[in-house]
């Protein structure tokens, strides 16, 4: 398992973090704690890759900050 912090352009609100948690459940992430701009997650890198978690949270209406 990897766990990394990643920031996310685009998230104002709480309904944000919503949103990106079930994204980020949904790609396959094993657990994400969400606050406004960022997320901690920790992922199993055999079963989902970061370009997937960025492509997750586009399809959500967000940003990867690279």
């Amino acid at each position: 398992m990897k766990e990394m912090t990643i920031f996310i352009e685009g998230m104002t609100c709480q309904h944000c973090v919503k949103r990106v948690t079930e994204a980020l459940l949904k790609a396959g992430v094993e657990d994400a704690d969400v606050e406004i701009g960022k997320a901690h997650i920790v992922f199993d890198e055999n079963m989902v890759t970061l370009s997937e978690i960025s492509k997750a949270l586009e399809e959500a209406g967000y940003r990867l900050k690279s």
